[in-house]
């Protein structure tokens, strides 16, 4: 059989008792079967030189000459993506495993290398290095260098960003974030952006109208994240201040700063949320009644609050679409049902079943349709 992986298609099948994987080296499925065909009649032949790969390169090698390279490139404006990359694949490099030839790593080794740094590295910081191994192995296999990336999975514990905040957490927040945060903040919870979409946002991509708007994410981690976001009324109306105090611009940035790229930075938005947290903590503690505790979170949460505001509005798909996912599993771990949407949709079952068993019909429409028997047979019994 043939199956595709990655960019190739592998050829896969047993003989005389042993099983056999190979690269086919081919992206269409035709050449593959045509791949296979040879690679079983040099088998038949008696040239098992066939099966055998070239000489594999260490993992050291690979990652400078061939995945640092790459990653340089492909996210060349994504730079925090490039940087987690760069960051993976610098904790390789200083491990036992950057000696290893590619086709001698499996998962033991991966499972080895987090057991070693468990010790003093956060869950997050360890699962950095196994993603870059793993993505590292799969390009590997992917061109060439490797017959068969094997499985790497990732260490347990990593803490999520699953806070959900509810609508009076949100409001207060934002009553106390200090400007230009607090617009910024609107957008990611009215829009679900990205915080790093927010922080680039220009005025090229923001189309105002007397009454509403649309911003068109221009730049993001894939081809999905440019995408056209309609705009939620507290949004457009802080947008629209913001464009009226800034002279009614028709380019530059939505949210300049004195920062070297001229534009808010994921550190100054940092400190600002900081600050936030800090005036709600401190009326909390003056007034508890008048202020309940909000406890603290990260900014992304602003965004997970919205994909579970809105995943009741539309379906998994439209969701994707206006979160800037590529897959749909990425989308659920931005859905976290609350405890009243359960309880609705069990509510919404329970009186669907309601109706069906009284016959489908709800009360006031029972009641007429019982008066109208009675009439119909009052009728009948007097000829």
């Amino acid at each position: 059989m043939i199956y595709k992986k990655g960019r190739y298609y592998m050829v896969k099948f047993m003989w005389q008792g042993r099983m056999i994987r190979k690269s086919t080296r081919c992206t269409n499925a035709k050449d593959a079967r045509t791949v296979a065909g040879k690679i079983r009649s040099e088998l038949g032949k008696g040239k098992w030189g066939v099966l055998e790969s070239k000489p594999s390169i260490t993992l050291a090698e690979f990652l400078r000459q061939d995945f640092l390279p790459y990653t340089e490139s492909k996210f060349q404006f994504t730079p925090k993506t490039r940087d987690y990359y760069d960051y993976g694949a610098n904790s390789l490099l200083e491990s036992d495993l950057a000696g290893l030839r590619l086709d001698e790593i499996t998962g033991q080794h991966a499972q080895q290398y987090a057991a070693r740094l468990s010790a003093t590295l956060e869950v997050s910081t360890i699962n950095c290095g196994l993603r870059t191994l793993r993505r590292a192995l799969n390009l590997a296999e992917e061109w060439g260098k490797l017959d068969r990336a094997p499985r790497i999975s990732l260490a347990r514990g990593e803490r999520q960003r699953e806070r959900v905040l509810t609508d009076d957490e949100a409001n207060r927040y934002l009553a106390a974030c200090p400007q230009p945060w607090r617009d910024a903040a609107t957008l990611i919870l009215g829009e679900g952006m990205r915080p790093g979409e927010c922080y680039v946002l220009r005025w090229e991509h923001v189309l105002l109208n007397g009454h509403g708007g649309l911003i068109q994410i221009a730049r993001g981690k894939s081809k999905a994240a440019r995408r056209p976001l309609p705009m939620v009324p507290e949004v457009f109306e802080a947008l629209k201040a913001r464009y009226e105090a800034q002279g009614s611009p028709t380019e530059g940035w939505v949210f300049p700063t004195d920062s070297t790229s001229g534009h808010l930075e994921e550190s100054s938005a940092k400190q600002w949320h900081a600050k936030a947290l800090a005036t709600l903590a401190t009326a909390h503690k003056e007034d508890p009644k008048a202020n309940p505790e909000v406890k603290p979170f990260e900014p992304y949460c602003l965004r997970h609050t919205f994909g579970t505001r809105m995943a009741p509005k539309c379906d998994v798909f439209a969701l994707a679409r206006i979160l800037g996912h590529s897959s749909i599993l990425i989308t659920q771990r931005y859905c976290h049902p609350q405890a009243d949407a359960i309880e609705q949709a069990f509510a919404r079952m329970a009186e669907s079943r309601r109706l069906v068993t009284d016959g489908g019909h709800p009360e006031e429409q029972r009641s007429d349709i019982t008066g109208e028997k009675e009439a119909i047979n009052l009728a009948l019994s007097r000829g």
